[in-house]
């Protein structure tokens, strides 16, 4: 799909890290960019920024778990440009490492899936049949991680678990536009190959009180910074990714009409590759017996 200039670009969790990244780097391109996110302040200064830069910006808070709230947002997105080429379905909350994973409150999935999962299918109920009515090309572009699409996490396994359902959302995603022989087309984002300064550890400070934690969180670090520091301390250096260079994987993604947006790495090919001999020997998944869980 050709990026241009009057096209629009919707992303979710906009205020911030890969969605501020993104959204920055389609207002680049010429798009008029709409940015939702949960978090009021830090939409607005997301949105002052783009503005002040000449971009055609407009902010929507939104809870992408509520089917209401999305539709709402698209309905904003519609009436103020009339049209939708590019949506990212961005928006994620991590609910932390509980210890195992039968120990997580049911609360601590509920929330995870109701953001991880449920917003982005309500992106695409959302968006994707308007995007479709239009005629014009465009791409859907789903944030998944490679701590669940490429190989699980056990030490996240909540998060990891939900991330995994997107990939194979997306994958369906992809057969249906096919079989419509549709002009929008579909990815799976997996942002890295290393870790990302996002507000994924800090989750936390959005959790809606109809999915608070019964007990004390068990989670050992509240923060990246916290938990950067520790790493340090017992002797590992800690590898980022800038987000920047996840929104230009993503642009270069979306021109190219590639669905696997997987950055390349070696890590990452292991990973892919140990799981998959697994299952095509049928052998029991040794790739998963290395983790320090305790």
């Amino acid at each position: 799909m050709e990026l241009r200039e009057g096209q629009v670009a919707v992303v979710t969790g906009a205020a911030s890290g890969i969605g501020l990244a993104m959204a920055r780097r389609f207002a680049a391109e010429g798009l008029a960019v709409v940015l939702g996110d949960v978090e009021r302040g830090a939409l607005e200064q997301a949105a002052e920024e783009l503005m002040a830069g000449g971009a055609q910006v407009l902010a929507r808070t939104v809870d992408v778990s509520d089917p209401d709230e999305v539709r709402a947002f698209a309905d904003a997105a519609y009436d103020t440009f009339g049209a939708v080429h590019v949506l990212c379905n961005n928006a994620g909350v991590g609910s932390g490492a509980e210890g195992r994973m039968w120990e997580h409150e049911p609360n601590d999935w509920k929330w995870a899936f109701s953001v991880n999962v449920w917003g982005v299918f309500h992106g695409i109920q959302a968006f994707v049949p308007r995007m479709l009515a239009g005629g014009e090309p465009g791409h859907v572009v789903n944030t998944s991680s490679g701590d669940g699409g490429i190989a699980p996490l056990p030490t996240a396994s909540v998060y990891a678990v939900t991330k995994a359902a997107v990939v194979t959302m997306t994958e369906s995603l992809y057969a249906h536009l096919k079989a419509e022989h549709a002009r929008v087309g579909a990815s799976v984002l997996f942002p890295g190959p290393h870790m990302l300064r996002t507000g994924l550890w800090e989750s936390h400070r959005n959790r809606p009180e109809r999915y608070a934690k019964q007990r004390p969180r068990k989670t050992p670090y509240r923060s990246l910074d916290q938990y950067e520091a520790a790493m340090k301390e017992a002797g590992h250096e800690v590898t980022f990714t800038p987000v920047e260079e996840v929104a230009e994987h993503v642009v270069d993604g979306i021109r190219a009409d590639r669905f696997w947006m997987l950055p390349e790495s070696e890590h990452s090919d292991r990973q892919i590759k140990a799981r998959s001999r697994s299952m095509l020997d049928r052998a029991n998944p040794s790739y998963l017996e290395n983790f320090i869980l305790d």
